[in-house]
């Protein structure tokens, strides 16, 4: 039975197992439906044009993994970011782990999208902005249809959270190959203010496929700071959607760096409806063998007065394939608009592949948009002048990647976060560098 059948099938054993309200019935549904009609996507749709799932969608997935498997702390705690306290939300194969999390509903909510969609607590707040701004498209409306599992946060007005949250999903290999469709909601309302961190963490050498959906409202004069982090195992892919609505004097800003897995595809999504706001999307991508890594943008300047900052940075090796496809819209009414986009990458392998496609569509007649696009090797001069410097070839070149991903790195607010992601990039580059960028 091929993947589309096996999930169609098993849809009304997985609504009959859980508890929902009329109104999300009506919404998965409706999802189901359209999952029906598009199916998964291929290279045929011009979105996907270089990004194909054939190989990913071939494994039999598990799609509702039933086994109840423990992790100790001791076994996962490197994937935690836990040189600081923060509040954790952990789910194993899809299922909330009350040992490895640190929920709370003091002052904020930081809990389970399954209490969510079924407490009448929550009613308003999901009635309001669950799946309210999430594209209709092929693998989102997927996860709305089996939506249940994932973190919801709430933070009310005039917070400023004392400390990060983490979303963290493992997946153990349980079965043979396993699939989550992990839905995340976060509502950060007026003049609050959170950081948040997320990850995939694969335990397994079996196959994966996480097809993940998160909704974010961030209302006027808010802040946002969110932090990706992906470098799972060589067997485990994932599909993350992210739509993200801001509102008048919001600041929302979005790291995404990519360094694991077998096909990763960002599909991150902004939509500015205030004035006075800025969106910031950033991105490191350091991969090799045959990995790839898809970034899929999009950010819709609604309204006038507001600015947009894109900036991603790409290392390929082997052969390794790299995407970026952004895409910056301007409408009639937004004028005063400061849009920036930039992508750099550098080719280390003569076998490695980017595909790159900036696209702006300008509606208004008095803004300031730019974008731009380098694709190259390292500087050989640089390089050479290092060495005549004393510091070996290995670590030289590591030098000359370390500065070209700073322009990202420095943008970091978390420190213990950017101090992760350079002993990563380190252990990407086989080398140890003695400081942090």
């Amino acid at each position: 039975m091929e993947l589309k059948e096996k999930i169609l099938s098993s849809y009304v054993a997985f609504e009959n197992g859980i508890d929902i309200n009329s109104d999300i019935h009506e919404v998965r549904t409706e999802a189901l439906e359209n999952f029906e009609k598009l199916g998964f996507p291929t290279k045929k749709l011009e979105a996907w044009k270089y990004t194909s799932l054939n190989s990913v969608l071939k494994n039999d997935y598990s799609i509702f993994p039933d086994k109840e498997v423990t992790v100790d702390l001791a076994d996962v705690k490197k994937y935690f970011i836990h040189d600081i306290d923060t509040y954790k939300v952990v789910f194993i194969d899809g299922k909330y782990s009350s040992f490895l999390s640190e929920t709370t509903h003091d002052a904020i909510d930081v809990c389970l999208m399954s209490a969510a969609l079924k407490k009448s607590k929550y009613s308003a707040v999901v009635e309001n902005y669950f799946n309210k701004i999430a594209k209709q498209d092929n693998l989102t409306s997927l996860n709305t249809a089996f939506a249940n599992e994932g973190a919801y946060i709430n933070i009310p007005r005039n917070v400023e959270v004392e400390k990060p949250i983490q979303i963290i999903n493992f997946t153990t290999g349980s079965e043979a190959a396993t699939m989550v469709q992990p839905r995340n909601l976060i509502v950060v309302e007026e003049n609050a203010h959170v950081q948040i961190i997320e990850r995939n963490q694969s335990l397994t050498d079996n196959a994966v496929l996480s097809n993940i959906v998160t909704e974010v409202f961030a209302a006027k004069n808010s802040t946002v700071d969110i932090y990706k982090i992906q470098n799972d195992n060589i067997n485990a892919s994932l599909v993350d959607n992210s739509y993200i609505e801001q509102k008048t004097n919001s600041v929302v800003s979005v790291h995404t760096f990519s360094f694991g897995g077998n096909i990763t595809r960002n599909n991150l999504n902004f939509y500015q409806r205030g004035e006075h706001m800025d969106s910031i999307l950033k991105g490191i991508t350091i991969i090799e063998g045959k990995q790839h890594v898809d970034h899929h943008t999009l950010v819709h300047h609604i309204e006038p007065n507001c600015e947009s900052h894109q900036d991603y940075k790409g290392i390929f090796n082997d052969r390794s394939t790299g995407v970026f496809n952004g895409k910056v819209i301007v409408n009639k009414e937004a004028q005063k608009t400061n849009a920036y986009q930039q992508n750099n990458n550098v080719l280390i392998s003569d076998k490695a592949t980017i595909n790159a496609k900036p696209q702006l569509e300008i509606f208004a007649d008095d803004v300031k948009c730019s974008h731009g696009c380098t694709i190259g090797q390292l500087d050989d001069d640089a390089l050479f002048y290092m060495q005549q410097r004393g510091i070996p070839k290995k670590e030289g070149k590591a030098l000359l990647m370390f500065a070209f991903a700073n322009t990202v790195l420095e943008s970091v607010k978390i420190p213990e976060v950017k101090s992760r992601i350079t002993k990563i990039i380190a252990n990407k580059l086989g080398v140890d560098i003695g400081f942090d960028l």
